[in-house]
């Protein structure tokens, strides 16, 4: 009998060592908390960015836009509840794929997802600093003093420890949705249906018309904007082995985040674009604010509005460099990434996992100052893992149709092959909106993929438990062959 090959480090005399220096904190959350935690890698996209779809769609083509991107986490949640009941692993997307496609295929899904989640807060911090200023905080202006501040405070809470951590993001996030609540109520009296459709029609644009005035290929534009409403839910997984009986909660917490995060994106896109008008907005770095403010002038709504839109900005921030130091943990733990990077602390946390991409993040937003070029290439990244995670659904279930499901995806793989379609059509998307931005991101991509070739793909941990969950399933395939 052949196994893949595999290695213990070098230098580390015992598995078990090994992987003691690398142990979370287990049982720290229960179904309620991941459900925050589901929420708040959205909330902010809330509360700003998406209404720049409004730009290359219109209401009609964003409206579009929203409700495939809309099926494709739907879809693909189910599909990674039930993967995340076969593994739960601290390695997410990249332990369901590891078990699906193979090293290679482990590696590409978590490589994508790191790339997403590194991205995605150096972004969101320089919103941070925008939101800052423009409030007139403490007389400061955006730039990497607040850059430091943030990142310094919020990795310094994540050491601290898992269970401080999520319950910090669940109340920041709490405010945040109860904000959003009270927006929508501000918002119903001035709604009108006929300012949804006020943005001038490009006559040139193949179909176009008042509510698709960029045309059909608007809607394929608007994609990535109808993804800020749900990026980032599909990290729930990564606390799996931070989680309390994680095969019955975390697909409790991913049913329950998307149902939430799809009442929030549906009441938000109406009440802003019917509030004030879509043409109103569709440039506005604070839409939900801009909608309160038909005369331009603040008022106590539109101010409370605005401090939650800076709270849903610290939620997001917050849960994404959770998630993004769980990843690079699993991957370094498993050998992929250099192995030093899943050294735990004695509060368990991953500190080498946090404070490194927490260094590159800062480091980004404080050279290039750009958050919409960072976000598209998170969102590239994003893509890429999407369509990789639901591929894994599909050829688990194919491959392996007995294996042990404490729950099952509706629809089976049909529901997964819809994510794995439109997640290629949103990948495409991606050089519509920002070709430079999906570049750089095949660049880094390949940067990692050179590594992996080249030398990490012949080093990984035999003991780890994505690579245990691989070994096992080659060996029991290979007796079912004999």
């Amino acid at each position: 009998m052949s196994l893949e090959s595999t290695s213990t480090p070098p230098g580390a005399p015992e598995a078990d060592d090994y992987l003691e220096r690398r142990a979370l904190r287990r049982g720290s959350a229960g179904w309620v908390l991941l459900t925050g935690l589901g929420v708040a890698y959205v909330v902010s996209g809330d509360y700003s960015g998406w209404n720049f779809g409004l730009a290359e769609g219109g209401f009609g083509g964003l409206a579009i836009a929203m409700v495939l991107m809309g099926t494709m986490y739907a879809c693909m949640v189910f599909a990674l509840a039930e993967l995340s009941s076969i593994l739960p692993t601290a390695g997410g997307g990249y332990g369901f794929a590891r078990r699906a496609l193979g090293p290679w295929g482990g590696f590409l899904t978590g490589t994508a997802i790191l790339i997403e989640y590194v991205l995605a807060p150096a972004a969101i911090v320089i919103f941070i600093g925008d939101y800052v200023e423009s409030l007139g905080l403490f007389g400061l202006e955006s730039g990497w003093p607040v850059y430091l501040v943030c990142f310094a405070i919020f990795l310094g809470i994540h050491l601290w420890g898992v269970g401080e951590a999520l319950r910090f993001s669940f109340v920041v996030t709490g405010i945040a949705v109860v904000a959003l609540i009270v927006f929508v109520l501000a918002a119903l009296p001035d709604f009108s249906f006929g300012t949804l459709d006020d943005i001038p029609v490009d006559t040139s644009a193949a179909g176009s018309n008042s509510w698709l005035p960029f045309g059909l290929l608007g809607i394929w534009a608007a994609f990535p904007f109808g993804m800020w409403f749900f990026l980032g839910v599909e990290g729930v997984p990564l606390a799996a082995e931070e989680t309390k009986e994680p095969a019955r909660t975390l697909p409790k917490a991913i049913r329950w985040s998307m149902a939430i995060l799809v009442v929030l994106a549906v009441v938000t896109f109406f009440a802003a674009a019917g509030a004030r008008g879509s043409a109103a907005i569709q440039e506005a770095g604070n839409p939900l604010v801009e909608a309160l403010q038909p005369d331009g002038e603040a008022t106590t709504l539109s101010r409370i509005v605005n401090y939650a839109g800076l709270a849903g900005l610290v939620a997001s921030f917050f849960s994404l460099i959770y998630a993004g130091s769980r990843q690079l943990f699993a991957l370094s733990r498993a050998g992929y990434l250099p192995r030093f990077l899943s050294l735990t602390s004695r509060r368990k946390a991953p500190y080498l996992g946090l404070l490194v991409p927490g260094t590159i993040g800062f480091l980004l937003a404080a050279v290039s100052g750009d958050g919409a070029r960072m976000l598209n290439i998170a969102v590239f990244g994003a893509t890429i893992s999407y369509a990789l995670m639901s591929l894994s659904h599909i050829v688990l279930r194919r491959r392996e149709p007995e294996l042990n499901r404490p729950y099952r995806t509706p629809g089976g793989v049909l529901t997964s092959s819809v994510a794995l379609v439109l997640a290629c059509a949103a990948l495409v998307a991606t050089f519509l909106v920002d070709v430079t931005a999906a570049v750089i991101a095949l660049v880094v991509y390949g940067v990692a993929i050179a590594y992996f070739g080249l030398y990490s793909r012949g080093h990984l941990v035999a003991k780890a438990p994505e690579e245990e969950f691989a070994a096992l399933a080659a060996a029991e395939a290979e007796l079912a062959r004999d």
